[in-house]
Formats: C-alpha cells, sequence, structure tokens
C-alpha cells in the first residue's frame, strides 16, 4: 500500500495527476457540449442520374436564418445537398456560393430554431493550446477528437491550387467527412475550420482560421463568389541571377518569368513582355507565383499599382491595373 493507503501504481483520489485528468475531460466535454448542437453532417450528389457519386462532409451553423459553412471541395458542383442538424433532422439545402481558392463554402436551409456557433479569435491562438474537431468522419455523426495547436502560420495548397497562408495545424486527428466541421477551443468557440489531413503523416491536420472564413464567408453571402484581381498573365517561378538581385537590392533570387499574356489584359496595356521577371508589385516582393497570388486579391482590382520588372537583367517600373477576374 502507499502511504495515502491507495494500492501501488494506482492514482489516489485527489492525486494532482487526477486532478489534471479530470480538469482536461471537463474542458473537453464542456467544449462539445457548448459546440455540438451547431455542428451539421453535409451529404452531396454529384454526377449523372444514372451514375450518381455520393459525398459527404461537416459543417456549422453560421447565422439563426439558415446560413453554413462547410469546405468548398464538399459541396462545389454538387446537384444535390442536404444538411443534417444534431437533433437528427434533414434538411435540403442550397449551395450559396463556393470558393475554391480558401476550400470555403456557404450553404443555406430552410430549417428554424438554428443554433449559430459561437465565433472565437482565431488571431489569439497560441502554440500548446486545446482545441477541439468537431464532424462526422466517414459518416459516424457527432464525433469529436481532441488535440492540441502544433503550430500556426502554416500555407495550405487548397484543391483549387492556390495557397491559403497562416493555416492552422493541429494533432487533433480529422479523416474524411470532417471537412468542413468547426476547430473549437476550450470554450466552444469556433477558432478554424477543418481542411486537410495530410496522409499518411500522423498528427498533421489543418485549419482555417476562422477569421479568415468569415470574411470569406461575408463575401460569398453577399455576393455568391470572392472577389480577386488578375494581371492576364501566365506565368511561374524563375530564378534572378544572383548578380543581379544583388545589384538591384532583391531579397530573393527568384520572381515570376512571364510565359504568357492575354491580349488586351492588364499585363499588356503595362507594356509587361513575354520573358519579364516580375519581381515586385505594389512595393512588396514577388519570388513566385503564391506571392504573387497574395497580392492580387480584392483591393487591388482597378488600382494602379507600381510593377517592378526584369527585362534582360534590367529593372522597369511599369503600372498596371488589375482587373477582376
Amino acid at each position: 500500500m502507499s502511504a495515502a493507503g491507495a494500492p501501488a501504481g494506482r492514482l489516489a483520489v485527489g492525486d494532482d495527476a487526477g486532478d489534471l485528468l479530470d480538469a482536461y475531460s471537463r474542458a473537453v466535454v464542456g467544449a462539445v457540449e457548448r459546440a455540438a448542437p451547431s455542428v451539421v453532417h453535409v451529404a452531396a450528389v454529384s454526377g449523372s442520374p444514372r451514375r450518381p457519386r455520393q459525398g459527404a462532409g461537416s459543417g456549422f451553423v453560421l447565422a439563426p436564418d439558415g446560413f453554413v459553412m462547410t469546405n468548398s471541395h464538399v459541396a462545389a458542383g454538387a446537384r444535390e445537398l442536404a444538411v443534417t442538424l444534431a437533433d437528427g433532422s434533414t434538411w435540403t439545402a442550397r449551395l450559396v456560393g463556393d470558393d475554391p481558392g480558401s476550400d470555403l463554402a456557404v450553404l443555406r436551409i430552410d430549417a428554424p430554431g438554428l443554433l449559430p456557433i459561437v465565433r472565437g479569435d482565431s488571431r489569439a491562438l497560441r502554440v500548446g493550446q486545446l482545441v477541439i474537431a468537431l464532424g462526422s468522419p466517414y459518416g459516424f455523426r457527432a464525433s469529436v477528437t481532441a488535440g492540441v495547436v502544433s503550430a500556426l502560420g502554416r500555407s495550405l495548397r487548397t484543391p483549387g491550387g492556390r495557397l491559403v497562408d497562416n493555416v492552422i495545424q493541429t494533432d487533433a486527428a480529422l479523416n474524411p467527412g470532417n471537412s468542413g466541421g468547426p476547430l473549437v477551443d476550450h470554450r466552444g468557440a469556433a477558432v478554424g475550420v477543418n481542411t486537410a489531413a495530410v496522409l499518411p503523416g500522423q498528427g498533421l491536420c489543418f485549419a482555417i482560421p476562422v477569421h479568415a472564413a468569415e470574411r470569406v464567408a461575408a463575401q460569398l453571402i453577399r455576393e455568391g463568389r470572392v472577389r480577386r484581381a488578375v494581371l492576364g498573365i501566365g506565368g511561374q517561378a524563375g530564378p534572378v541571377p544572383r548578380s543581379v538581385a544583388r545589384h538591384y537590392g532583391l531579397g530573393a533570387e527568384s520572381g515570376v518569368r512571364v510565359l504568357s499574356l492575354e491580349p488586351g489584359g492588364p499585363a499588356a496595356r503595362a507594356e509587361v513582355q513575354v520573358g519579364d521577371v516580375l519581381v515586385a508589385l505594389g512595393g512588396q516582393p514577388v519570388t513566385d507565383v503564391d506571392d504573387l497570388q497574395r497580392l492580387l486579391g480584392e483591393a487591388a482590382i482597378g488600382r494602379e499599382l507600381r510593377l517592378a520588372v526584369l527585362r534582360q537583367a534590367e529593372r522597369r517600373e511599369l503600372v498596371v491595373v488589375p482587373r477582376e477576374g
């Protein structure tokens, strides 16, 4: 027997480790109880009526008037969508808008008494913080996994090919069907939208921060799409000779080499030429295509921006007005 009267190797009541485990359990249970009524299962049917393809994912209620957040790769292209609520009722859903560039989509259902999820502050997250993923992996509704924030500020390429910045990395396990469900904190407040797991990686799961998801959702609800700017070029990352990069004080030895130009497009009107290497836009460095995409957000549409290019090792400053695309 131990000094406390409990069998050796077992935790006595009031033992510090037992108290900690109980506190952890209480935190997870409390968070799930607060968030679960807002979590939904999303069923999608695509393909032809003769050869239907079934898909599924998760989501959560954004607003009491029927708006539901999920992933674009769950809902896009579906000819039938259905949302099953926490009470087991199933409702036909319509796609309000989807954005493959952020892998987010908004649905709408005509269901009464919806309880929106409480939104937390994803910008206040800290590495090591407890987080909980809710969803319907493999169709098992109301499933819960818990873990910690493994890293912040990750970048993740979406199925649409764009790079999403400031993604949350967590080891709260995600499986097929978790996509679109919420990642919540210890209070049950949504801090992210679960979007991907690296397979066969162990504990490499990612969520889009909720503050970024809210911005996308607002545009989808308002306009049905997310507005982005384009230059009208085709390009790829290309090297810049070290001597040229040093001469012009570039922070990197790479840029975006122009491979093609849209006739009459913004870059063509700015007198960009095939073979030019873009190295800055609006005073910000451009080292690859992802940099360029980040700088071509909605705010760049219709604005005059300084575009720095290298043409045969000579730096030129052009003025370009990106259009919506």
